[in-house]
């Protein structure tokens, strides 16, 4: 939500700060979100855009839940005033609806009787509307609009696959004489298309008439697979699928944070590129910030990237996929466990926790998630990660105001929304998507991330129904005036359920501001291999339940 007031003074309007979100919920709160289908008030923070420079800021207000699907939102501001005291005026055509005068303006007064029910709406929550000086409302996207394009995928392409496995060829194997994985397996399968032309890097979907996705040519998709040490054909090992991060590719399955785990507990990892943010895609992401028109490309090729991680986790846990195949077996037998007791879960970190959100809402074939250093919404996450920092580079040469930047992203996040965790993290609990099950995610923090935004993570543990593991931090590691805002604590030896496990490196805080941490080494990749950790991820993989390593805040070592 965004609104822009020359001379608006934050501090001065009492406005609820990113560190104080319970005060955005205060009868006196200038600012007002209210879920208009329940009544109730939502909470969010308010902040001008602290890269505007010389342009006159935007103001955002970001939930700090997301909003439910397909709701009506009412939005009321009130009491702003400038840096002298003085309030700041209304628009004229603001004041003719609120101060109920003729306009003589035949589109303002088409829109008259939509503000009276806005006005109705905020006096029914006790707010004047003669104290008003903006106020507004919009319609939440519905879960059909966010999430049928994908669903749609899924189930054209499972209908099509039906009982068997997916088509695949080995393509290498390499024996491996470390600690943890015996061997590494790479490969290529074939999934349903459908994306345009050969479905290459900068295509976009398909759609028939109706605008329904279409299906069209097959495309082959690539994984690399790592075998623990433990796996033999007397005792086979569970399938865990790995999501990797930033423009990354398939061969991050066998990096440190996945190697550990499938080590330490058991798991025959594999990951494959998830196309639209893979490397390869790298190149149309420079392209597509020199004319944002062209985004849809990115989004779109995601909801395929998001399709080929499904076809892999089916791949490895039907008899006749990889389990069937000589370089996943031994003389005893699979070294993948298959069939009904697979066990198959997900583990992704950073852009793999934030798309892995998605790929689990929707599948079919797994119910657990380790979410590594995630988020929704990039919209909120791209002005506080360090990770984009070249790309704003190239958009300030494409669009050199930062207004203009500022909504462009905003309405990018329109179409990411389809193919990202914050169009469907609503459905990560127990409110599944159409042929899903109930969903249970372990997502673990990284104090002062650079790359992922603390507060993006935390919207997305509110969102998804997860408990924060208490004590998170210790006294003082933190700015809020409620740490952990809005969150169940739990404080037992276990938790079943979702849950946000927060990991300190000692790195200074992150900013307040929509700015990117800079200070001190970047804990990103603290949390993914300190032993602590890694069992904390392993047994949620295996058993569904949480379980505490640490006395007291559990902390990172610097690496």
């Amino acid at each position: 939500m965004t609104v822009r007031f020359p001379g608006l003074d934050p501090e001065a309007s009492g406005l609820p700060p990113i560190t104080d979100i319970a005060r955005s919920l205060a009868d006196d709160s200038p600012t007002v979100v209210l879920d208009a289908t329940t009544g109730e008030r939502w909470p969010h923070w308010a902040e001008l855009d602290a890269n505007a420079g010389d342009e006159d800021p935007i103001l955002y207000l970001r939930p700090a839940r997301n909003f439910p699907d397909g709701h009506r939102i009412v939005v009321g501001l009130r009491g702003l005033l400038d840096a002298t005291g003085e309030p700041i005026a209304p628009t004229d055509a603001f004041r003719a609806y609120r101060d109920r005068l003729d306009t003589g303006n035949p589109d303002l007064e088409a829109r008259r009787p939509a503000m009276e029910e806005v006005f109705a709406d905020l006096d029914a929550a006790g707010i004047d509307r003669g104290d008003l000086q903006v106020a507004w409302d919009f319609t939440v996207a519905s879960t059909q609009s966010l999430t049928g394009p994908m669903l749609a995928l899924r189930d054209a392409a499972f209908a099509e696959l039906g009982d068997a496995a997916p088509a695949f060829t080995i393509t290498g194997v390499e024996l491996l004489s470390g600690d943890q994985l015996i061997r590494r397996v790479t490969g290529t399968y074939t999934v349903p298309g459908f994306l345009t032309d050969d479905g290459g890097v900068g295509t976009h979907l398909r759609r028939d008439d109706a605008g329904e996705p279409e299906r069209g040519i097959d495309l082959t998709a690539r994984f690399v697979c790592g075998i623990p040490k433990t796996a033999s054909g007397t005792v086979p090992e569970a399938p865990l699928l790995y999501g990797h991060g930033l423009l990354g590719e398939a061969e991050q399955a066998t990096s440190s944070g996945p190697r550990a785990v499938a080590a330490e507990f058991g798991r025959v990892v594999c990951g494959t590129d998830l196309i639209g943010m893979a490397e390869e895609d790298t190149i149309n992401a420079v392209a597509v910030i020199q004319d944002l028109s062209n985004f849809h490309t990115m989004a779109d090729r995601l909801l395929q990237g998001h399709l080929n991680t499904l076809f892999l986790g089916r791949l490895m846990v039907h008899p006749d996929g990889l389990a069937s195949d000589d370089a996943f077996r031994d003389a005893d037998g699979p070294l993948l466990r298959t069939g009904e007791d697979h066990g198959l879960a997900y583990y992704g970190i950073s852009q793999g926790g934030i798309m892995g959100g998605v790929s689990t809402a929707v599948s079919t074939d797994w119910d657990l998630a380790v979410l590594g250093v995630p988020a929704i919404n990039y919209s909120t996450l791209l002005h506080r990660s360090i990770d984009f920092d070249p790309f704003f580079a190239g958009l300030k040469v494409s669009y050199p105001s930062t207004y203009d930047q500022g909504i462009f992203i905003l309405l990018i996040q329109l179409l990411w929304d389809r193919s990202e965790g914050n169009g469907f993290a609503n459905h990560l609990g127990d409110d599944p998507l159409p042929g899903a099950n109930p969903k249970r995610v372990l997502l673990h923090l990284a104090v002062g991330d650079h790359q992922v935004a603390n507060v993006a993570t935390e919207v997305m543990a509110r969102t998804v129904g997860a408990a924060v593991q208490w004590p998170a931090v210790a006294e003082g590691r933190h700015d809020d005036v409620d740490p952990y805002w809005g969150l169940e604590r739990w404080t037992d030896d276990e938790h079943e359920g979702s849950a946000l496990v927060v990991w300190d490196s000692g790195i200074p805080l992150p900013p307040t501001a929509n700015l990117p941490p800079r200070d001190g080494d970047d804990p990103h990749d603290d949390p993914r291999t300190e032993p602590a950790s890694v069992f904390q991820r392993g047994t949620f993989l295996d058993t569904g339940v949480v379980v505490r390593t640490c006395d007291g805040p559990c902390t990172a070592e610097q690496r």
